[in-house]
């Protein structure tokens, strides 16, 4: 399969590892057939804070979803892979880029950026309040 031209081939990106890779499966479908954009949202989601938790080092919280772009359909069978990068933290709270990344079609692979998000987590304490972020 070649890339049509609005899937922007691309390449994974070389010495990071990702937070997560999952495959979607026939439930996680839409009624036009494309991967439900809520699955690829709460992966993104899960992804995210597995970074901010390693940051935090304690639980977090999800506090904001700052921005979420779909940027390319996401079907069952793609390989998705979330990269994660924390791009900022304040007293209490991690900001984390989630870029996602679809591997299509293993007989002639293709890899394209299908979303991009940026969420921000707050760490909590075991009671659920909030808690400062321990030195980097």
């Amino acid at each position: 399969m070649t890339a049509t031209p609005a899937e922007e081939p691309t390449r994974l990106p070389e010495g990071k590892q990702p937070a997560l890779r999952v495959m979607p499966m026939p439930a996680d479908l839409n009624p036009a057939g494309d991967v439900f954009g809520g699955w690829i949202m709460s992966m993104a989601d899960i992804a995210g804070s597995i970074l901010a938790r390693r940051r935090a080092r304690s639980r977090v919280v999800t506090i904001a979803v700052n921005s979420f772009t779909f940027r390319q359909p996401v079907s069952v069978g793609d390989l998705v892979s979330f990269y994660t990068e924390v791009v900022s933290t304040g007293n209490t709270s991690v900001t984390v880029d989630v870029e996602v990344l679809a591997e299509r079609d293993p007989e002639n692979p293709v890899v394209v950026k299908v979303t991009e998000a940026r969420l921000t987590y707050v760490a909590v304490d075991d009671k659920g309040r909030k808690r400062p972020l321990p030195p980097a």
